[in-house]
């Protein structure tokens, strides 16, 4: 991975250990498209929601960067009635095996200097910028493929497991986890409240932002989720020393129990408007 360039902040630099995708979060490895589609069973609908409440529907061309298993793509197809997908991934091993009509997958580095295909509509990251460092280029580069009258919406997690929270086993597993996931590909949520600040910056208009919270309940979507997660980042989150083994299956147990008494990482999506006429579309 690139170095940030210059205008990005000082921390945006590559991790030593490598990037999502290489070390942590393999997708040839046994059960990560499982992974992913618990993730998006806790927040496609909200995702969803959103849409609808911006108005995407019909005679809309869509860009969905990082599609991962294209749970949101066929969505937006088949439920919001758009006119296209691009699902955008730097694998897409699990877009391809699901195919649906109005789709297109494109196998492409969202980091690469030269990637432009095209402008949309609505143009939609969800838990992808907070893997990389070149952020702010990239909310810049991902603004400039809205088309006029369009939207760019972003979502990426935001940690509740701040030191004033309670120390269940799962905030002090969690802490552990972000803070692995960050020495070793470069993870970092610290900046996701900033986004609104950073889409005006960018120069979209109508500039706004929630926060969902999916409840902690044994055997959801979430939890499964989060136990996953954390298998996969394990040796991450160990070399932290803020955990053992122990802890971590003490942690596993508590999550799966009546017992647990913990907020989630939340969603924070951020969206925000390009000026200019929305006619062009075939609506």
């Amino acid at each position: 991975m690139s170095t940030a360039p210059s205008g990005d902040a000082p921390n945006e630099k590559a991790p030593e250990g490598g990037r999502y995708g290489d070390a942590v979060f393999r997708p040839e490895q046994a059960g990560e498209g499982e992974r992913i589609d618990f993730g998006a069973l806790a927040y496609d609908d909200t995702t969803m929601a959103r849409f609808r409440a911006l108005g995407v529907g019909p005679g809309w061309r869509c860009l969905d960067v990082g599609g991962g298993t294209g749970t949101v793509a066929r969505r937006l197809l088949e439920e919001a009635g758009v006119t296209s997908v691009l699902a955008v991934d730097r694998d897409v091993r699990f877009l391809a095996q699901r195919p649906v009509p109005g789709l297109d997958v494109l196998e492409a580095d969202i980091t690469a200097p030269g990637f432009a295909p095209g402008q949309f509509d609505l143009v939609h990251a969800r838990f992808v910028l907070m893997h990389l460092p070149e952020r702010t280029r990239l909310i810049t580069t991902l603004a400039e493929l809205v088309a006029e009258g369009g939207m760019l919406v972003l979502s990426d997690a935001v940690d509740l497991t701040q030191a004033a929270t309670p120390e269940t086993p799962y905030n002090v597993v969690m802490r552990a986890m972000w803070k692995g996931l960050e020495a070793s590909i470069g993870t970092d949520v610290s900046w996701v409240p900033s986004y609104p600040q950073l889409l005006r910056g960018a120069g979209l208009l109508s500039v706004a932002a929630e926060v969902h919270v999916p409840p902690l309940l044994p055997g959801s979507p979430i939890s499964r989720f989060w136990a996953d997660t954390w298998k996969r980042s394990r040796t991450a989150m160990l070399a932290t020393g803020l955990i053992d083994n122990t802890t971590l299956d003490t942690a596993l147990r508590y999550l799966d129990s009546d017992d647990c008494a913990a907020l989630s990482a939340g969603m924070l999506t951020a969206w925000g408007r390009k000026s200019g006429d929305a006619g062009q579309r075939d609506d």
